[in-house]
């Protein structure tokens, strides 16, 4: 129930950074977490990061916890994923998603089925 449509992906060298942005149709955002999650070839979809309604909570998956960082503006409708220290191992297309409502409590992760809506996904290499 809300159209995303995500940016910024692409190639770069390993110990180089990327922004992904996500833009969100409506007024309504500010309902809903949002999350990343991506998907290598022959691998299942993973979470990545995950922020609340209003940004003060966020989570991350062990593999990318201080390196990528979730942050959102309210105002512009828009969810951001700032990746650095990048390792091929992170090389996947990558997916914004929506989930209405409060984030709740987080234990390991979101499952993407909690996600009703959906980016196109973005490519992001990382050469060695």
């Amino acid at each position: 129930q809300v159209q995303l449509v995500e940016s910024g992906g692409g190639l770069v060298q390993a110990g180089g950074s990327l922004r992904l942005s996500c833009a969100a149709s409506g007024r309504t955002f500010s309902r809903y977490a949002m999350g990343w999650f991506r998907q290598a070839p022959g691998k299942e979809r993973e979470f990545v990061a995950t922020i609340s309604r209003s940004g003060a909570s966020t989570y991350y998956a062990d593999s990318v916890k201080g390196r990528f960082t979730i942050s959102r503006d309210n105002a512009m409708s828009t969810v951001y994923l700032q990746m650095n220290s990048l390792k091929p191992e992170d090389t996947a297309v990558y997916y914004c998603a929506a989930k209405f409502g409060p984030l709740g409590t987080v234990v390991a992760g979101i499952p993407a089925s909690d996600f009703g809506s959906w980016g196109q996904g973005i490519q992001v290499t990382v050469s060695s």
